[in-house]
């Protein structure tokens, strides 16, 4: 076990102390670092969603102007509407918790699911579009073998995530200053390599769209225009990725957040548009085998050999973003977990954080979730991008109508500017809402369809673990009702004997739990235990470690549970006294609890209670913390006895 402790921590790195009053501004992200590990999937759009755009106006290239001021403008309304969603909602959780609060329940779930399967495909297309980048600089027969390197670099990006946020941003910031310093570099140049052009790009553009309009009309002039803006939606993924990581930005959040998005916002509609101005001053055609980018990199470079240094270090650099993007669905999928999990649509096990202070389920279940797509689809990114390219704007559109909401129900009472916000979010809406529509439409026969399902699965999914945890819940309180006994002062202090025998009870959150292993214990042990001893673990999961006050508040309300049981046998002159461990992980603080509680009490049995289900299968264990047998184990190893109460519930 010490050799397996020494391998999990060179692995993973050393256990952090969540109570620590430094460690949340150690483990923080500044807003420069969160711009790289949250802003890097809407930078790796431009490598694709431009493309799309461009491609879609077919022989109508001079309307890429448009497109390109659409594309700025955009990108820019979103990242102002998400300001409001950070100022709303600086606990982090994004557009789910627009959603929940401010349209109700089932509009969250739609939206959390919708950002499960988003953040499950960013990190399938990224890692699949990264590959075909880098393979595509290889000899053609290690071709094979590109599959097998998308799952590594899975796994890769997997581990890395598991050692903290933190540790993996600045493993991957090389990549991301690189990429953005180049191609600022390269649309500079290309632009006034090209300037003569520029001054003609204007007149021409009119020009083409008043004899287009005068050949076919002007409805079929916007239908174009519009079908090709639609397709590019791909570059404005990844924005709300900061509204959903808030409580993992260094304090002040509102302030840090809104610089992150500004950073966003700006590098992306500099480099999404530019990109867009180099193919109608530069227009180059499609190449087989080769992206768009790369044609018009190509030509702004030249054949020298430093010219094709130079594309080969910017192709790289593509390939790398696109891996960095990747990253960021583990950063911001697990945080949606942890938040419908605390709202009781997935299993409370996603709102636990591991000895790093990261939501280790949630990564472990999003590196499956990625796994099976990039294997099913085999790594094709023409598959993947049907599937990617509409959850994102369902998440869009729900927020912003909820901020429409929001403004509209609270008025005054929320900001004097109020009606300005609701018709900056109404714009923002009406937007997102379209580009959805159009998207769906064009895309729902070529797999648009597909997406939708999955989604739909996932909610019908959200909903029967809902309702279970709504019943058990309502029983767990008609127990705590019950059996909560009340205390009558004064009460009388027994001093404890430790060599007399002793029963030590493990106390969770629910009191009628424990107080049900209490009366079973006097029960069935009539007079033989002289000391009565209650042991707690008090676990930081996401919700208490939003910040110290939360710590703080999980703290007090352990002890004064704890408190409870003791004054309970005081009134009947039992002696008793409690403990309490505090960190990330219920099984492992109870057991070393339990043992040090042991050295002082040699003449002690420890008892828990399990609850019972009618219909007990994998789906219930999968839903409840095995806690109880797991803990016997690792008693029973250590040479010590645990006696389980079944409690049927």
């Amino acid at each position: 076990m010490a050799l397996s402790k020494q391998v999990k921590h060179w692995v993973l790195g050393q256990p952090i102390n969540p109570f620590s009053p430094q460690i949340l501004r150690h483990i923080s992200l500044v807003a420069f670092l969160a711009w790289v590990g949250l802003g890097a999937d809407g930078l790796s759009s431009s490598c694709y969603g431009p493309e799309e755009a461009y491609i879609a106006l077919g022989q109508h290239t001079q309307f890429a102007l448009y497109i390109a001021v659409a594309t700025a403008i955009t990108v820019f309304v979103i990242s102002l509407g998400y300001n409001q969603v950070i100022e709303l909602f600086p606990s982090g959780g994004g557009g789910y918790k627009v959603a929940t609060q401010l349209l109700g329940s089932p509009a969250g779930l739609v939206s959390g699911a919708a950002l499960i399967v988003d953040y499950a495909l960013t990190i399938s297309i990224s890692i699949a579009s990264a590959m075909d980048a880098f393979f595509s600089m290889l000899p053609a027969n290690l071709l094979p073998y590109k599959l097998l390197a998308e799952v590594g670099c899975i796994l890769l990006l997997l581990l890395s995530n598991m050692r903290g946020m933190k540790e993996s941003i600045k493993i991957l910031m090389p990549i991301v200053v690189g990429f953005f310093a180049i191609h600022v570099s390269l649309i500079l140049y290309g632009i006034m390599a090209h300037h003569r052009g520029l001054f003609l790009i204007v007149p021409n553009t009119l020009q083409e769209t008043r004899d287009t309009i005068h050949l076919i009309g002007w409805v079929p002039v916007l239908a174009l225009t519009l079908h090709a803006y639609s397709l590019g939606s791909g570059t404005y993924t990844g924005i709300e990725a900061v509204s959903n990581n808030v409580n993992r930005l260094r304090e002040p959040r509102v302030e840090t957040g809104r610089w992150t998005m500004f950073y966003m916002a700006v590098s992306l509609s500099f480099i999404a548009s530019g990109i867009i101005l180099l193919y109608l001053l530069w227009q180059p055609q499609p190449t087989p085998g080769q992206t768009l980018n790369a044609t018009v990199f190509h030509a702004i470079l030249g054949d020298s050999k430093l010219g094709n240094i130079l594309l080969l270090v910017t192709l790289s650099l593509e390939a790398g973003l696109l891996f960095v993007a990747a990253n960021t669905g583990f950063l911001a999928g697990p945080s949606v977990l942890a938040n419908m999990a605390i709202d009781g649509w997935m299993p409370n096990r996603f709102r636990h954080l591991s000895t790093r202070l990261v939501i280790q389920n949630g990564l472990i279940l999003f590196g499956i979730l990625a796994l099976g797509i990039l294997l099913w689809c085999h790594g094709a990114v023409s598959v993947l991008v049907i599937l990617y390219s509409i959850n994102v704007f369902v998440t869009f559109s729900l927020s912003l109508f909820g901020l429409c909401v929001y403004w509209a129900t609270k008025r005054r009472e929320a900001s004097p500017r109020w009606f300005l916000r609701l018709l900056f979010s109404f714009a923002a809406f009406t937007i997102t809402s379209s580009i959805l529509c159009i998207t769906l439409f064009s895309k729902f026969e070529s797999g648009g369809w597909l997406t939708i399902v999955i989604t739909c699965t996932v909610i019908f999914v959200c909903l029967l673990i809902k309702r279970h945890y709504k019943r058990f819940n309502k029983k767990l309180l008609q127990i705590d009702i019950q059996l909560k006994q009340p205390i009558v002062h004064p009460l009388q202090n027994i001093n404890l004997d430790p060599q007399q025998p002793t029963a030590i009870i493990l106390v969770g959150k629910s009191p009628g739990v424990a107080m049900h292993s209490l009366l079973n214990v006097i029960r069935m042990f009539p007079r033989h235990f002289k000391n009565f001893v209650f042991l707690s673990a008090g676990i930081v999961d996401v919700q208490s470690f939003a910040g110290q006050s939360e710590l703080e508040k999980m703290r007090a309300e352990v002890n004064k549970n704890l408190q409870y049981f003791v004054d309970y046998c005081h009134q009947y002159g039992i002696a008793a006294e409690a403990y309490a461990a505090f960190g990330t992980d219920t099984v492992e603080e109870l057991t070393n609890l339990a043992i040090k509680v042991s050295h002082k009490y040699s003449n002690c049995i420890f008892f828990s209670s399990k609850l019972i289900f009618d219909h007990e299968n994998f789906i219930s264990r999968l839903l409840h913390n095995e806690t109880a047998l797991t803990l016997q184990r690792n008693l029973h190893l250590e040479g010590k006895e645990l006696v389980i109460l079944p409690m049927k519930i």
